[in-house]
């Protein structure tokens, strides 16, 4: 089975994704005139805007979730599994797919909130699922990318979430291989499961109040690491670029190479183009599109160029080698340790908990969105308490997988959701570059920009919520 799983996994990755991945990005980068630059200052004022509508999702909650679901376990386990196997280098690939993918963010997010609905309290959802019906007239390809978004998030990366999770513990005295994981587990499924089964609005409360503390205190210490060792912080970034333009290697073995891990943890990591993120910006109260697309760009930016560079300059400053033996927390425990003694494996591990379980519940705000999609309207009442409950038993489930299949099966099944959303998106991105130009012509004639659906030659009618 893991034979199985590794050569689709590899199959998927290259060439296919990595060529589909690369070219969207620039593709919407030269499309939008890299917007993801060029309104960067803008992103960051229109988060701060507070909604229309008392009780409705503000650009910062939405935000949060999105942020939730990208900062997780990937900005810890992922980057230092990506340094331990690929290389040094690895991190200088995060950061391009970072940047060319945040014009995907930028996208797939503003034709989210073109496309959105208009549910029975005023408030709006949608999604990829939503844009591929509404302006594809495809409903078949949409019910596949639901599914598929169900399957990724309730399962392979909720799964790998609570593996990362657990395998944080296993530098403890305690930890007893066969039990733990089965603990850990159940704690956590059941933590989740009080969550979830109070709704989407727990999900972005608890979210909106987590996402920042995490993130300011896991940045404060990556700093101290970063700064007890300022003197080597030179060689630190040689080695990188050094790795990353090392195309003999790289080419020699593409799968194995920093380059490939560099592109698969950045993507599991910042989901740019992937077609979650879409799913919280919908929901989000807003005058124009454009602005959600400013603020996911924002996220991106903050999961991958923030929050993965500091894991990354934390762990190759500390003067650890990283080796295969290290892959996954034990690296990023021990680089803090190099500083801060036997308090550094007790700080990952906390950052892992919080992590972990912010990045549970963004998955899950996603999943909720694809459910109504599926079944036309929000399910009953005891099907979606049925449904979280598994939901809840399948983080049990992953906190004992093994941690190379719970890569493999989350990686896989993210694969299948871009080459789903990132056509769809090239197909509708003139809509998206229109709704920009709009935008920005708004902008400089002094006014808060407000959106109208003919403006970007659009019929009102076609849409529900911006009729």
């Amino acid at each position: 089975m893991m034979q199985i799983l590794d050569g689709l996994d590899s199959f998927l990755y290259y060439p296919i994704l990595i060529i589909v991945l690369l070219a969207a990005g620039l593709f919407f980068s030269f499309r939008t005139r890299f917007v993801q630059l060029r309104m960067f200052a803008e992103s960051i004022r229109v988060v701060s805007e507070k909604p229309a509508k008392e009780n409705s999702v503000s650009s910062f909650q939405a935000l949060m979730v999105s942020t939730a679901s990208r900062v997780g376990t990937g900005n810890i386990i992922g980057v230092s599994t990506a340094l331990c196997l690929g290389g040094p280098g690895a991190a200088f690939w995060m950061w391009v797919i970072a940047l060319i993918g945040a014009a995907s963010a930028f996208i797939e997010s503003t034709l989210a909130q073109i496309f959105k609905r208009r549910d029975e309290n005023g408030d709006s959802y949608g999604g990829p699922a939503y844009y591929i019906e509404t302006a594809l007239h495809n409903r078949g390809l949409a019910l596949l990318f639901a599914v598929c978004l169900i399957l990724t998030y309730a399962g392979g990366f909720n799964m790998l979430a609570s593996y990362n999770l657990q395998s944080t513990f296993a530098i403890y005295s305690f930890y007893d291989p066969t039990s733990t994981p089965w603990i850990i587990g159940f704690v956590l499924a059941a933590l989740v499961a009080w969550c979830v089964l109070g709704g989407g609005k727990r999900i972005v409360k608890a979210t909106s109040l987590l996402v920042p503390i995490m993130g300011l205190l896991y940045v404060a210490v990556s700093l101290i690491v970063f700064f007890a060792h300022l003197n080597i912080i030179p060689d630190v970034f040689a080695m990188i670029f050094e790795n990353a333009f090392d195309f003999k290697s790289i080419f020699g073995g593409i799968a194995g190479s920093c380059m490939m891990y560099g592109i698969k943890r950045g993507l599991y990591s910042n989901e740019a183009g992937v077609g979650s993120a879409p799913n919280a910006a919908a929901a989000a109260d807003v005058s124009h599109p454009v602005k959600q697309g400013l603020v996911q760009v924002l996220s991106v930016f903050i999961d991958t160029l923030l929050l993965c560079t500091a894991t990354a300059l934390m762990c190759l400053c500390s003067g650890i080698t990283p080796t295969k033996e290290l892959a996954g927390a034990p690296y990023v425990q021990q680089a803090v340790s190099s500083v801060l003694g036997g308090f550094g494996p007790i700080f990952v591990t906390v950052a892992m908990v919080l992590f972990a379980f912010t990045t549970l519940l963004g998955n899950l705000f996603y999943v909720d969105n694809c459910l109504t999609f599926i079944h036309r309207k929000i399910p009953s009442k005891k099907f979606m308490v049925g449904f979280r409950l598994f939901c809840s038993f399948i983080v049990l489930i992953g906190a004992t997988l093994p941690m190379a299949a719970a890569w493999d099966l989350a990686d896989i099944m993210m694969a299948i959701m871009c080459m789903i959303n990132l056509p769809a998106c090239v197909a509708l991105s003139n809509v998206a570059v229109k709704a920009c130009k709009d935008y920005e012509k708004q902008k400089k004639a002094g006014k808060n920009p407000v959106f109208h659906a003919a403006d970007v030659g659009l019929n009102p009618d076609d849409l529900d919520y911006w009729k």
